[in-house]
């Protein structure tokens, strides 16, 4: 089997509040709901499905756990800027006032935010 063309990759995200994590993954991010079961809800990526689960206690990596690649990553960042999501700004991390921080090859660019229950996201041009 070639997993590659015959099946789906999934992501596995933990949140605490189900309604508040779909409405910023479907409201904020425009994402899909695909799917949605008593244990969580699959959201649709375009091409991959976020399994999305409840789990009251849990406590949000400091490290990103999901992450988009764009083609032009100040348009994105202002437009989820519009629709109320704040970048995270690490100190000594060098990121431009944007939150965007640039490899020291002058071409990737990054730019971390969260989701409502502390899970770290990104924005990535390459």
């Amino acid at each position: 089997m070639n997993f590659r063309n015959a099946a789906t990759p999934v992501a596995f995200l933990n949140v605490r509040d189900r309604e508040r994590a779909l409405g910023f993954y479907r409201d904020t991010l425009g994402l899909a709901l695909d799917s949605t079961d008593s244990f969580g809800d699959f959201i649709d990526l375009g091409g991959a499905l976020l399994r999305m689960t409840v789990m009251p206690d849990h406590q949000a990596s400091p490290h990103p756990v999901l992450g988009w690649n764009v083609d032009d990553i100040m348009t994105t960042a202002k437009s989820l800027r519009d629709r109320g999501v704040a970048f995270t700004i690490y100190e000594g991390f060098g990121q431009d006032a944007n939150g965007i921080w640039t490899a020291p090859d002058g071409k990737t660019k990054v730019a971390f935010f969260a989701d409502p229950d502390g899970n770290v996201l990104t924005l990535s041009q390459v």
